[in-house]
């Protein structure tokens, strides 16, 4: 879910130069594309990020800034999320546990408070340990 956040592009030009952003919005990837045509360690892909399409073990890194908030915008109760809103969410940490490396590390910034989405994190199925 990069949108059109320049986040990628900050990433290229602290030194980071093999970047990969995902949306589902052919129109925001296209955009994203022209508008950093100038750098060719940035990649662009219309993707669902609840089925990715890389291959396992393909990234050291994935990074995730708002676009799990979105699954948890109807929800009313952040202490009794709705099953469809659970689902959706492991789906999702499912993919991006498929894609990431052994060793890899997810980074996930939310709006939400830690304890709200520590349930949602910190599952064995992962493989992975949770530090906030």
């Amino acid at each position: 879910g990069c949108g059109n956040s320049a986040l990628s592009y900050d990433l290229h030009e602290l030194g980071y130069r093999d970047v990969t952003s995902v949306d589902f919005s052919p129109t925001c990837v296209a955009a994203m594309r022209a508008r950093y045509a100038r750098c060719p360690g940035l990649r662009w892909a219309v993707m669902d990020i609840r089925a990715l399409a890389f291959p396992d073990a393909s990234f050291d890194v994935v990074l995730e800034k708002g676009t799990l908030d979105v699954f948890m915008v109807e929800e009313t109760d952040p202490w009794d999320v709705s099953p469809r809103a659970t689902a959706t969410m492991h789906r999702v940490l499912m993919e991006v546990s498929r894609v990431l490396r052994p060793g890899g590390c997810f980074i996930s910034i939310t709006f939400a408070q830690p304890h709200f989405r520590k349930p949602h994190y910190a599952q064995e199925a992962f493989g992975w340990s949770l530090r906030h």
